[in-house]
Order: structure tokens, then sequence, then C-alpha cells
């Protein structure tokens, strides 16, 4: 294993290559997300337990979503059991999933702690205990900010654990030593990333301009909705998708590994 310094331009090519291959198997891709997103909002209605169950078992997940990337970048169709790869390793890569997944859910929770700060505890009390907000609650800026607040800290944690659950399955590597070299994979490319970031910042606000542009001409708000939910989630199996080259640009694959 060994970590790879790119120029700030190769964050634009990962967002590229995440695109290219999601249209290589757009059905596949797309229909894992959704398995993915359906899964984790089973566990969420069941309370407390639920929520720490899908953070545990996040990391992992995730895993199966890069190593679909990784299929489709192949030009091979991704299975829906791709999804559980993680699950189906040696005892040993079992547990040290599982361990990845303890201290993701630590790192979410301590995010989750500080919301209060921002809203009250609206948003923790959704994430955590499955209480569901009122509209009024929903449209409350103090919410509002506080689920960016905590999208944004989640952001760069997914990022580093999902390096991490890579240099596990696919470079053996024990849990703390992947976290580590993840995270100097981020530090020593962050003009790559921050790029990378940057530019799927850039794509998320176009996608909401031209959402506003649409209420305007249209007028129908519900009509508009209807067609933005999925569309979002098709740009959100992109992000995944791409998460796969920014692991792929990081490291330098030794003879034998990542098989």
């Amino acid at each position: 294993m060994k970590l790879q310094i790119v120029p700030a331009s190769r964050g634009i090519q990962w967002v590229q290559l995440g695109i290219r291959t999601f249209f290589k198997q757009p059905l596949a891709l797309s229909g894992l997300f959704f398995i993915f997103l359906a899964v984790m909002s089973v566990l969420n209605v069941l309370p407390i337990v639920g929520s720490v169950l899908s953070f545990v078992l996040m990391p992992g997940v995730t895993f199966g979503l890069l190593a679909a990337a990784r299929e489709a970048s192949h030009g091979k169709f991704p299975m829906p059991t791709i999804l559980i790869t993680a699950w189906r390793s040696g005892s040993v890569q079992r547990r040290h999933m599982l361990v990845l997944g303890a201290l993701y859910t630590v790192g979410l929770v301590l995010i989750l702690c500080v919301t209060p700060l921002v809203d009250g505890g609206g948003f923790a009390k959704m994430m955590l205990l499955g209480e569901t907000p009122s509209a009024e609650e929903r449209q409350d800026m103090g919410f509002q900010f506080a689920m960016l607040f905590a999208s944004g800290l989640n952001m760069p944690l997914t990022l580093l654990f999902c390096h991490a659950t890579a240099l596990v399955h696919w470079h053996n590597a024990p849990p703390v030593k992947s976290l580590f070299f993840s995270l100097a994979a981020i530090a020593g490319n962050f003009r790559a990333f921050a790029v990378y970031g940057l530019v799927w910042m850039g794509i998320f606000l176009g996608f909401g301009i031209i959402m506003a542009m649409l209420v305007t001409a249209i007028g129908g708000v519900e009509t508009v909705a209807a067609l933005a939910y999925p569309a979002a989630m098709l740009i959100a199996t992109m992000v995944f998708t791409s998460i796969y080259f920014t692991f792929e640009g990081s490291f330098e694959l030794a003879q034998g590994e990542g098989t």
C-alpha cells in the first residue's frame, strides 16, 4: 500500500469518472443506492437501537457501494449482494468492519451532540430517537442550520471511513491504521479533495437553481418536487460512485491487492 500525491486538477477527474461510471450501469448503481437508503430507513424506524445499528453498519454498507462502483468501472453489472461484500470476508475483516462501524458511530454521535447548540436539539432527536419533526419544525431556520451543519461535518467523516473500509477489505489493514492512512491521504491530497468537494457543491447548487426555475415556470411545487427527489438521488449515487475514484487515486495497489 503506497500513498499517492496527486495535483488539484485530479479532483475534477474524480467527479468526471464518477459520473461516467454511473452512466455505464445507471440502473444497477441507482438501484443499489435506493436499496441502501431503504435498509437505513427501515432500521431508523426503531428508536435509538435502530439508529445506532444503522450507524454501526453504515461504513460496511457504503463499502458495498464502492465495490459496486469498482465493478461498474470494469464494465461489470454489480448485483445487490455486493452491498454485503464487507460482511462476506473472513472473520478478521468482519471484526475490523465492526470496529470501524463503532468508531464511525462515536464520530457521528459527537457531531449530533453539537447540533443542539444550533437548534435546541430537534435535529439530534430526529436522528437518534427517531422523532418525526412537524412541518413547522422542519421549516425552522435553526433546524435547517443544524441539518446543514451536521451534513457538512459528516461529509469528510464519510469520506474518511469509506477509504478506511476499502483499506481494510482490499489492503487487509487494521482499523486504526486504515483510518490513519485515510487521513494522511486526504491531508496529502487536500487541494484535490477541496476541488472535488467544490465541484460537487457547484453541481448541487446548479441543480437547486434549475429546480427553482422550474417552480417559477411551472408554478406547481408538488410536480417539481416529484421530479427533484429522484433526480437528487441519482446525483447522490454519482457522488458515492466518484468516492471510489478518490480512493483509487489516493492509493497505489501492490501486486495481488484490490481483489
